[in-house]
């Protein structure tokens, strides 16, 4: 699980808690805006630009960050900002001419593209209130993951956390904010109150694919886990459990990452085991989509990274060129994968100093864009199957980077500031205050001539892009 290495600043944005009751939740409602604009003139220039969608964390199934249909960067200006009924923690979507949000409020909303009027509303039920949670930093806890949107369905999935300690996932039709269908599940280690959904959504192979980790703070006996869901909503489920005694969450906001030949990839956090036999945490797993595991790769200071929670589990892992994975953790270290053969405890292609990661990275090419937690994001070079850093910068934004219109964005979380960067260099081109703090690991979607970023407020879209 992660650490609590918050600065003042985050903490103070983190918890902010309210008290509330645990009653039943309501029913899901589609609520549209009071004078709608007709849904043509907001879905036009999707036709017109598809390559304008982002539908998933970090666009699409690999989790690359990098929209090569972006035009080119151009000046920076608050195009518009939707306070919501919460904080959005995950990517904001664009689907359409939607922008799609889900908050901490429980809810879903469709926002109008170019304006950010609310089209439609879906409430899913009543948030957990910090005081009602054995340990964590959000408060109020309702949707935390990135949704997901299916063009085969035409749904958008999301998870709910909600009073009593339920999981509940639903489908959404993206444009008209109908529930096609809602439903509880259950999570495998069987500690719902002890289990947060934390990572994004994957879809892939007809089922919805969703990772659960712990809480800030460890507490508990709970163990990290993947559910796998018909994209119907109905059938059977599926799963998979860490085989450690406790912990091992999978709970980095990136969540699960989708090769192309269908392998699921997890970043895996530390567990109990701190001697003796290797118990499947402090890891890469690389699972099927019957999630069976199919390969493992842990370090070979995997028990001293569980003592002092200096785990894997704090990067998504990131899928390269040629079949490699590159993985770094909360230790600083890179390790250079076979995705086929992840090698076991030890088995890395290669190894180098990176800096301690935290959330998504983006790739274009050999080039990965790592988010650091401390002295800025680390542009990696992984040609020859050999790990070197190019640059770092700028030194305050941790958040998670992306690419597109010839550019790197990424977020400076505790200022609340946007920063284009080149991506040669890591040279700040321009920067931009968005009016809004905004949440950990905050990571910008980019749609268009727009950069949508999730705000502890809801929403902020900067043109220029």
């Amino acid at each position: 699980m992660r650490r609590s290495r918050l600065t003042p600043a985050l903490l103070a944005l983190a918890i902010t808690g309210c008290s509330g009751g645990g009653a039943a939740p309501p029913a899901s409602t589609a609520t549209p805006a009071a004078s709608p604009r007709p849904p043509a003139a907001s879905t036009t220039p999707a036709i017109q630009q598809p390559a304008w969608n982002w539908p998933n964390y970090h666009r699409d199934a690999a989790h690359t960050g990098y929209a090569p249909g972006s035009p080119p960067a151009g000046r920076l200006a608050i195009a518009w900002r939707r306070r919501l009924n919460g904080a959005v923690y995950g990517q904001p979507l664009a689907v359409g001419g939607l922008v799609i949000a889900a908050t901490e409020g429980d809810s879903v909303f469709g926002l109008d593209r170019a304006t950010g009027q609310v089209r439609w509303r879906v409430h899913i039920g009543t948030p957990v209130p910090l005081s009602a949670l054995p340990c964590g930093n959000i408060g109020p806890l309702g949707i935390t993951g990135t949704p997901i949107y299916d063009p085969a369905t035409g749904l958008v999935y999301a998870v709910a956390e909600m009073a009593g300690y339920r999981h509940v996932l639903v489908g959404v039709n993206a444009q008209s904010g109908q529930v096609a269908f809602r439903r509880e599940i259950p999570t495998p280690d069987g500690q719902p109150r002890f289990d947060q959904q934390r990572g994004a959504l994957a879809v892939a192979g007809g089922r919805i694919y969703i990772p659960f980790g712990g809480l800030a703070g460890d507490c508990g006996p709970y163990r990290g886990s993947v559910v796998g869901v018909p994209v119907s909503g109905h059938g059977p489920l599926i799963s998979y459990l860490v085989p450690t005694a406790r912990a091992g969450g999978i709970w980095t906001p990136g969540g699960l990452v989708t090769s192309p030949g269908g392998t699921l990839y997890a970043g895996v956090g530390n567990g109990a085991a701190t001697s003796g036999a290797y118990d499947g945490s402090d890891s890469v797993t690389s699972l099927s989509l019957t999630l069976r595991e199919t390969g493992i790769f842990a370090p070979d200071v995997w028990p001293q990274d569980n003592a002092s929670d200096a785990d894997l589990g704090s990067l998504s892992p990131v899928l390269l060129p040629g079949g490699l994975v590159l993985q770094v953790g909360k230790r600083g270290i890179g390790y250079l994968l076979d995705g086929a053969h992840l090698g076991g405890v030890g088995g890395q292609l290669s190894a180098a100093a990176i800096c301690s990661a935290y959330g998504g990275a983006a790739v274009r090419g050999t080039i990965a864009y790592v988010p650091c937690l401390d002295g800025g994001l680390a542009a990696v070079g992984t040609a020859g199957r050999r790990l070197r850093v190019r640059w770092r910068g700028p030194a305050a934004a941790a958040g998670s980077p992306v690419l597109g219109g010839g550019a790197v964005w990424v977020a400076n979380v505790d200022a609340g500031i946007l920063y284009q960067l080149s991506p040669a260099s890591g040279q700040v081109r321009q920067r931009i205050r968005l009016g809004a703090p905004l949440p950990h690991f905050a990571s910008p979607s980019l749609s268009g001539p727009l950069v949508l970023i999730g705000t502890m407020q809801g929403v902020a879209a900067v043109s220029g892009a």
